[in-house]
């Protein structure tokens, strides 16, 4: 532990060192947090901000989201020219406002202010792949008309708005002219939806502030979060033996990247009869939010099916197109070839559940960190077979060993009733949980003063931020605790009104943390 750290956990009030040291012993969902409001030159600043800067905050989000800032295959983010104009442009909006300017490659940092002490705010400005098809408009142009009250674009929730807000914020100090004494720097990393090894490196290099807000998650204050992971099986590409009866599977698709429940998938059943259509037909019917397409290619059957993508750490929040289509083909036994084999495996390792219900006795869960949910993303052809990814996110209760040997446990006794798997591959993440954070009775107070939120808790969520790579950091916003997060989906916006409450808000944190 550093000077610049032992000092700052000396201005801990002692309520809350108690907090985290209750929290270190019993877990997260135990400790209680004393709540401080805001004073009042953070809400005047917050209500400035506000007033003074409605319009501008959306239209530097216009420009922010008009970067197709997804990661480039085999380009590394500091060389990525359309990362270099993304990070060009939020400079000269930076400079505009008044605010300084570094370039460190796949990190850019903004900053108001001067002192040894530094308040850390984090977001990304790279976003996830995105379907141009789904989207009404482009979804690198702000769409601020074709949903009353929404601003529609991919970045718009995660994590362009943050950024545009978090600038404003910052902005409205330097007008009042309030007296800081910690400088507040916001980081901007270019790869935080795909390659978290440039951060890693630079946080080793750079030093850090001594107290960090992240601003990718949720509402009230995200405290813990859980561990990525994914289990990828293939199935053998192999047809029906000689002489087998009936209909088999013939192709069986879906997805479009990890991270995103999916909304799409695609199968096709040779042989197939008008009874059995009827069949699938009917049990497809019993399905909530899905619709399907039935079309004849002879006498093999289409099948397409129509979900609802969302945030792969929140898979209630979709309809996996995936998983419904598997169940609405289990209206007789497949032949164990191919595609057959994985409609199979959807069926009686997975289902229609989030939670990992049937796969063997992997599902558990923790009383802060909720369940680990566990959800069939992304099917694809590749050689050797069908590859099936199924994403994880698990909660502290279970050592990733245990899982690991559950999983291979749950693998072992299908192939033994089943085919024997081409490939399988996993990854089990680790959850993290923040038990130091001096600056948490503020984010809730703020919370609470502008929501009108009584008593607000920390919250864990599913997703990962690089909160876990910063000292003292938690998630403050943007999204609303029980609302639908939009980031990843093909739908994503940010309402004008949450763009504005987050405008405040991360305007107060800021005036408190660095008065």
């Amino acid at each position: 532990m550093n000077e610049n750290n032992r000092k700052t956990l000396r201005a801990v009030p002692a309520a809350l060192a108690l907090a985290c040291a209750l929290a270190a012993a019993f877990g997260p969902a135990r400790a209680a947090v004393p709540v401080d409001m805001p004073g009042d030159a953070a809400v005047k600043a917050a209500k400035h901000a506000a007033t003074a800067y409605r319009d501008d905050v959306v239209d530097t989000l216009a420009k922010l989201v008009s970067f197709n800032t997804v990661a480039a295959k085999d380009v590394p983010c500091e060389q990525n020219p359309t990362h270099i104009a993304f990070k060009k442009a939020l400079a000269g909006e930076a400079r505009r406002l008044g605010l300084d300017f570094a370039d460190h490659g796949c990190v850019a940092i903004v900053g108001l202010g001067q002192g040894e002490q530094r308040v850390g705010l984090i977001a990304h400005g790279d976003v996830q792949p995105v379907d141009p098809s789904k989207w009404k408009k482009s979804p690198f142009e702000l769409d601020r008309t074709s949903e009353a009250g929404r601003l529609l674009a991919r970045g718009a929730e995660d994590d362009k708005g943050p950024i545009a807000t978090a600038l404003y914020a910052m902005k409205s100090l330097k007008d009042l002219q309030l007296p800081l004494s910690k400088r507040i720097e916001l980081y901007v990393y270019m790869a935080e939806e795909s390659d978290w090894a440039p951060l890693e490196r630079f946080v080793k290099e750079y030093p850090l502030p001594q107290v960090n807000v992240t601003l990718d998650a949720e509402y009230p204050a995200v405290t813990a979060e859980k561990g990525y992971g994914s289990v990828a099986v293939t199935v053998p590409a192999t047809a029906p033996a000689a002489g087998t009866d009936g209909p088999w599977i013939g192709a069986f698709k879906g997805g479009f990247f990890e991270s995103q429940i999916p909304e799409d998938a695609q199968a096709l059943v040779m042989g197939a009869t008008p009874a059995l259509e009827a069949q699938i037909r009917q049990r497809g019917a019993k399905q909530a939010g899905m619709r399907y397409e039935f079309a004849w290619q002879g006498q093999d059957l289409r099948v397409t099916a129509k979900g609802v993508s969302a945030h792969s750490s929140k898979p209630e929040d979709g309809v996996n197109a995936i998983a419904m289509l598997a169940d609405a083909l289990a209206v007789r036994p497949w032949p164990d070839a191919g595609a057959g084999a994985l409609v199979n495996f959807l069926n009686e390792m997975v289902g229609t559940g989030y939670y990992g219900e049937k796969f063997g006795s992997i599902a558990y869960r923790d009383a802060f960190m909720g369940p680990m949910t566990f959800a069939p993303t992304v099917i694809r052809e590749q050689a050797g077979g069908l590859a099936l990814s199924i994403n994880i996110r698990r909660p502290q209760g279970k050592t990733g060993e245990q899982l690991s040997n559950e999983i291979n446990a749950a693998l072992a006794q299908w192939q033994g009733a089943h085919v024997q798997l081409a490939k399988i591959g996993m990854d089990i993440g680790d959850p993290w949980v923040q038990t130091d954070a001096p600056q948490l009775p503020t984010l809730l107070g703020v919370f609470s003063y502008f929501t009108g939120v009584k008593d607000p808790k920390p919250v864990a969520i599913g997703g990962g931020t690089n909160s876990r790579l910063f000292p003292h950091a938690v998630s403050f916003g943007p999204a609303m605790p029980h609302t639908v997060y939009t980031g990843h989906s093909e739908h994503e916006f940010i309402t004008v009104k949450q763009l504005l409450l987050n405008l405040q808000m991360y305007t107060a944190v800021m005036a408190e943390l660095a008065k």
